[in-house]
């Protein structure tokens, strides 16, 4: 693993972000070289870095993923600009759709052309971030003569999240890398070559780093639940080929039993998107992840109580 990056998702559950000076630098000192901050109900996806850029300016940071949509062109470039101007060369961007739930139901904007919008807006990005003055008619919005004020002195990278071949393809063509989640280690192999050869590819992975085998399944039943119901989700899920696994909990779900859908969930779904087990089992199961082309790997520690001890657990060898 000292090859390749090794991150962790913040902030950490458990303590406000004001309280977490030690963690992160508790995780720096660990040797996980990534902090990975995501935006979707909880904190915003800067302030976190924010923080971390002053306690823990040997990490690399980055953002996995802030929507498309949920902040107009100005407000974007602006909010990438400023991230990047607090840690510079070490500041990742990453944008994608999201979801009709997070976009539709939560922020009230209209879910509409998800692909055009996620490519205008890295293409608006690539050209404001440099300063100059955009005044372009895109497919999805219009920006007229915006400049933004403080340019970054070092360009972030910019990665897509991308679940299907559009998107993924995308993320290797206009994007410099690709974000992905909610898969197995095998499918990355299938996944991988649709960005294409040379790109980053960054992973949240979800670990529960316990022997437990029946309390993660049963935690992990009701998250796999959450996320893969929502149609992006499904739609993945269905190219990865895991529908005969989960037709039985898309059928609850729809019917309105969400209790029988977490229940027809079958264990080698939760075994294969969730990593557990003891702590070195953990890593060796991350390891083929980026054996089969993730990049970096970013653990988003799930169920696992006192984050500082996972951390330490699960810390790079």
């Amino acid at each position: 693993m000292t090859e390749h990056r090794y991150g962790v998702t913040i902030p950490f559950d458990g303590a406000p972000l004001h309280a977490q000076r030690e963690w992160i630098e508790a995780a720096a000192a660990l040797g996980y070289t990534d902090l990975w901050s995501s935006e979707a109900g909880g904190t915003d996806g800067f302030t976190p870095l924010a923080l971390a850029s002053v306690w823990a300016p040997q990490c690399r940071l980055g953002v996995a993923i802030v929507p498309a949509f949920t902040r107009g062109p100005g407000l974007m470039a602006m909010s990438v600009a400023a991230m990047a101007e607090a840690a510079p060369g070490r500041f990742v961007f990453g944008i994608g759709t999201s979801s009709d739930v997070i976009v539709e139901r939560w922020n009230s904007v209209p879910f509409e052309e998800p692909y055009k919008r996620t490519r205008d807006m890295v293409r608006f990005l690539r050209k404001a971030l440099t300063g100059e003055k955009v005044d372009e008619a895109y497919d999805t919005f219009t920006v007229k003569g915006f400049r933004l004020g403080r340019a970054p002195e070092v360009q972030p990278p910019i990665l897509v999240a991308g679940l299907r071949p559009g998107m993924l393809r995308l993320a290797g063509r206009e994007g410099d890398g690709a974000i992905i989640n909610w898969l197995s280690a095998d499918d990355v192999k299938r996944v991988v070559p649709e960005v294409g050869e040379g790109k980053e590819v960054v992973a949240r992975i979800f670990v529960f780093p316990s022997e437990d085998a029946d309390t993660v399944r049963t935690l992990g039943r009701h998250a796999v639940a959450a996320y893969l119901n929502v149609p992006v989700y499904r739609a993945f899920h269905e190219w990865l080929g895991r529908a005969p696994d989960l037709q039985g909990m898309w059928d609850a779900w729809a019917a309105g039993d969400r209790k029988a859908a977490v229940a027809a969930i079958p264990d080698n779904v939760i075994d294969e998107l969730i990593v557990h087990g003891s702590p070195d089992e953990c890593r060796a199961h991350v390891a083929r992840y980026v054996a089969n082309g993730v990049t970096t790997p970013a653990l988003a520690l799930f169920g696992a109580g006192d984050a500082r001890d996972a951390l330490a657990a699960l810390a790079p060898r």
